[in-house]
């Protein structure tokens, strides 16, 4: 792995802390919404969770940036957007009432296979035998992790695959908005149109907020703010060949976390699957940075 030469250790160091600590901040996303679903539907946390994220983010785009910002020349791209990652979201929390979150973490981790699977029919590009070996090898921690025809198979596990491919979809799609919309303004889009879509859906499901929870779903909204935003900055830091292995972290703290909070100890072969996951996006990224643009 090389670093660009002009970059700074400092740099790079601040590059790989960015990262983890927006990993960390959407490991306790996910965490919260796995609490919160014992009680409300998915689609109703993703709405009110962006309810509360939206103002404060257009608040800070307005501080940081001008109100200028708040434009976009993809308005009806970032609605496309918008409903992927809605999609994918509601498939992911729905799995997390029935999943351990470190195995939902792992399946959801297989997004960067189909990323570089569809980037061929999507975007035209030429995967080498080597990526599409690491796509096969990925494919194969997946079953190992979902087991199917197992004793122990859930129908549920393959939800987090199936917002994989959604979050892959969405990912690609990034590609089409161009260089010219800013982070900020990326972020807000990405925030604003699945609350518009599920608003609806949400009123049909709405359950009575209770007052013990609405600090969660403040939080909720924050940490996930949070997260998308220093991930984010991390890639601009430094290179996508250094930081987005660290992005692999997330089951670190789902493993921890899965067991403080509901005893979830992982097994045998949902371990070894997802260091088969874990293999296969880091040979994918490192693949990808070797390309030349």
């Amino acid at each position: 792995m090389r670093v660009q030469p002009h970059m700074e250790p400092r740099q790079i160091s601040r590059g790989i802390l960015t990262i983890c600590g927006g990993v960390a901040f959407l490991v306790l996303n996910d965490a919260i919404a796995k609490l919160l679903t014992d009680r409300y539907d998915p689609i109703q946390i993703i709405f009110l969770r962006n309810l509360i994220a939206v103002p404060m983010i257009v608040a800070a785009v307005i501080v940081l940036r001008g109100s200028h910002a708040l434009r976009t020349r993809h308005p009806g791209l970032h609605a496309l957007r918008g409903l992927l990652i809605l999609l994918g979201a509601y498939l992911y929390f729905t799995s997390l009432r029935f999943l351990p979150l470190a195995e939902a973490t792992a399946l959801i981790f297989s997004a960067p296979i189909f990323i570089t699977a569809l980037s061929v029919p999507l975007l035209g590009e030429a995967v080498g035998w080597r990526r599409w070996g690491a796509v096969l090898l990925g494919f194969i921690g997946v079953v190992i992790v979902v087991q199917p025809g197992a004793a122990g198979f859930q129908l549920a596990a393959l939800l987090p695959v199936a917002a994989a491919v959604l979050y892959s979809l969405f990912m690609i799609s990034a590609r089409w908005v161009g260089p010219t919309e800013g982070l900020w303004t990326m972020m807000l889009f990405v925030m604003l149109f699945p609350m518009l879509y599920a608003a609806p859906f949400a009123l049909w499901a709405w359950v009575p907020v209770q007052a013990q929870d609405l600090w969660l779903f403040v939080a909720i909204a924050i940490f996930g703010s949070l997260g998308i935003t220093l991930i984010g900055q991390a890639f601009r830091l430094a290179p996508a060949a250094v930081v987005a292995p660290f992005d692999y972290t997330a089951l670190v703290w789902a493993t921890a976390l899965g067991w403080l909070i509901w005893g979830d100890l992982l097994e045998f072969w949902t371990i070894v699957g997802a260091l088969i996951i874990v293999a296969s996006g880091i040979i994918i990224v490192l693949r990808e940075a070797a390309q030349p643009r």
